[in-house]
């Protein structure tokens, strides 16, 4: 078990920088076909059972643009990972030495989404409401602006809260303060504290304090205690019995503050098979081996361009134009309008595309100035296939 001393640790490295590589991406290997996970075609979504299944031979077009991943290290980063599936089937794996299909790997902000989903299944539930008031006791109080909030609003990354996701330099940041800071014994409190700085629905600001408050609220609705064992256990109890056993997500492992609150807008961990996995499911809209999860309208909702950001949906990335000066997410001017992707920090990636019926997760280590070239081979390849 990773703990979270370790994580925050590891956090600080790899926010301020100084993660280095491990290995050169291109002295990764190909999984053997023995250990390649069968994925039947006839599922809505990924087998929860890993048979062995040889990997079909892929025309040299479409091999060459995903070996390049590897190969171009210099250009894109490491990459650790790559698993791409075709109608639920794998059709490439490949890892970086000293990684492989059971590495447990950092989602970064891909936990976002994960939040979103973990949100609508208490939303379908109805124990919570999209469009009612975030029920944070700290925003309560009779004239305080905060108790306009919405979850969509916290969805959308628009609940006009004062936050500064990426300082500069970047430890002035309001994310490292409450990861590895004053805020991170009790990040939810840290996060629900800030003042408003603009009214709900105002203005667009990608926060990872804001997926914590989810997280929160997450807790507090499925357990009245304040204990941290009790929050902990009530999460993952729920975690485990709608989304990891339904999906056979096995290795997804959330970390926790100390105060019991699921780090839910950047640690948790997972193989690349299991964020594949998730990936499917999103790709056959909350539907797994013929039954339905996660209501469609909740799906419509996730994919939806938010009013203040066309290429940011409900916690996750749309293959959209975003506003004039904002940095491109994905590639709108190439792909195909309904992809979609969950994204991490340093270049995690679940990319989506429905009509193409694929899933690609690309997991590893990107700096900021190798993003373009990134973001240009992972396009090349989603054109390819």
């Amino acid at each position: 078990m990773i703990t979270i001393k370790r994580l925050l640790a590891s956090a600080a490295l790899a926010m301020l920088g100084a993660l280095s590589l491990v290995q050169a991406a291109g002295q990764g290997n190909i999984a053997p076909a023995s250990a390649a996970p069968k994925f039947g075609a006839s599922l809505d979504g990924v087998a929860a059972t890993d048979t062995p299944q040889p990997l079909p031979a892929l025309p040299a077009a479409i091999k060459a643009r995903a070996d390049a991943l590897f190969v171009n290290a210099e250009d894109v980063g490491q990459t650790r990972a790559l698993f791409i599936l075709r109608d639920g089937e794998p059709i490439y794996e490949r890892y970086a030495a000293g990684f492989g299909p059971e590495t447990k790997l950092i989602s970064w902000s891909m936990a976002k989404s994960i939040t979103a989903v973990l949100t609508g299944f208490l939303v379908a539930d109805g124990q919570l409401a999209l469009d009612g008031p975030a029920p944070v006791a700290a925003w309560q109080r009779s004239g305080d602006p905060r108790g306009a909030i919405t979850l969509k609003h916290l969805l959308h990354m628009s609940a006009g809260l004062e936050h500064v996701e990426n300082g500069d330099p970047i430890w002035q940041g309001d994310t490292v303060a409450m990861l590895l800071g004053g805020g991170a014994p009790d990040m939810a409190g840290f996060a629900e504290a800030k003042p408003a700085a603009a009214q709900p629905g105002e203005i667009f600001n990608y926060s990872s304090a804001t997926s914590v408050i989810l997280s929160d609220i997450l807790a507090d609705t499925l357990t009245p205690s304040r204990s941290p064992a009790a929050r902990r256990d009530a999460m993952r109890e729920f975690i485990a019995g709608r989304l990891v056993e339904p999906l056979g997500m096995t290795s997804l492992t959330p970390e926790f503050d100390a105060s019991g609150t699921m780090i839910g807008g950047s640690i948790m961990h997972a193989t690349a098979r299991d964020y594949a996995r998730f990936g499917e499911f999103l790709r056959n809209h909350g539907v797994v081996n013929g039954q339905r999860l996660l209501p469609e309208s909740w799906m419509d909702f996730m994919l939806s361009p938010s009013a203040n950001d066309g290429g940011y949906g409900g916690h996750i990335w749309l293959n959209r134009k975003r506003p004039a000066g904002a940095q491109p997410a994905l590639w709108p001017d190439r792909g195909p309008n309904d992809l979609f992707a969950c994204i991490g920090h340093q270049g995690q990636y679940i990319i989506v595309s429905p009509s193409q019926r694929v899933t690609i997760v690309r997991l590893g280590v990107t700096k900021g100035e190798q993003f373009p070239a990134l973001r240009r081979h992972l396009a090349d390849l989603t054109a390819a296939l």
